[in-house]
């Protein structure tokens, strides 16, 4: 089935002059799905709702989140790369997560002119995995990157009880930073910091990438898996192309895969909630 055939098989919302609107914002935006899963959802629900999505480049973010602030119909937003750290700078007040990790995935945009930030990312990263028959509980995970998302999940992985989390980043800096923030203000302790450099991914059940490599066609894949066991399983939080050459490099070696569009599946609810969506 093409593209085309695939979006009209999908329900979508009926939008007029009353629809309430939603964004995800990102820059670039092409690669964004929160409206392939959202849209369907409003018009399930018979609600006047639509979700746009919304290109910001970096050095107009602030300007384009004022222009929204101004428009009476408009409800919220889901923030994705590169625009997490950033997005939660503009934030009025922050949730609890977004508070220990300084990004945020979800912007509520009030009648009182406040916006208000979370972050799902990590809930539904872990949500994601034990869905699909990966615990992360006792296990020891590599991290790969030390930005927004990586934050969240960082914070997620451990108050699930991971046995050891790694965060490698190629600024050792920032990875001790997420390190030193999870361990001062979280209570977690079986977290440390790698230098990319150093970082093979022997012994590990799990290697997570939470970077933005696999985006574009000609990245580089975040790391080599030349030397990792054949019972490691592979994740991405990329989630176009579902299939990055990284994941299709880990299943041509035998190993497990997770697809980035599980941590979005399993959190739309409470991003819908929070925005005021659903």
């Amino acid at each position: 089935m093409s593209k085309l055939d695939e979006s009209a098989a999908q329900p979508m919302p009926w939008v007029d002059g009353n629809s309430r609107v939603f964004g995800v914002i990102a820059h670039p935006v092409t690669h964004v799905r929160a409206p392939m899963v959202f849209n369907p959802r409003f018009a399930a629900a018979g609600l006047g709702h639509i979700m746009v999505p919304i290109d910001a480049p970096p050095e107009s973010l602030e300007s384009i989140i004022r222009g929204l602030q101004n428009m009476p119909n408009f409800g919220g937003l889901a923030v994705t790369i590169p625009h997490k750290l950033a997005m939660a700078e503009l934030c009025d007040d922050l949730g609890t997560v977004a508070r220990l990790t300084g990004a945020v995935n979800a912007v509520r945009f009030d009648p009182d002119g406040r916006l208000y930030g979370d972050n799902f990312d990590g809930a539904g990263f872990v949500a994601g995995c034990r869905g699909n028959g990966f615990e992360v509980t006792g296990k020891t995970v590599l991290m790969l990157g030390a930005g927004g998302a990586a934050r969240a999940i960082a914070a997620a992985l451990c108050e699930a009880g991971v046995g050891q989390l790694t965060i490698a980043n190629r600024n050792l800096a920032n990875a001790q930073q997420l390190v030193d923030l999870l361990v001062t203000d979280g209570g977690f302790t079986n977290v440390t910091a790698q230098p990319f450099a150093e970082t093979d991914g022997v012994g590990v059940d799990m290697i997570i990438n939470s970077t933005s490599l696999g985006l574009h066609a000609d990245d580089a894949m975040p790391l080599a898996l030349d030397h990792v066991s054949k019972d490691t399983v592979i994740a991405d939080i990329i989630m176009v192309p579902a299939e990055t050459k990284w994941l299709q490099d880990a299943a041509r070696r035998g190993l497990a895969v997770h697809y980035g569009r599980h941590m979005l599946d399993y959190q739309i609810d409470l991003i819908g909630r929070f925005i005021g969506a659903f």
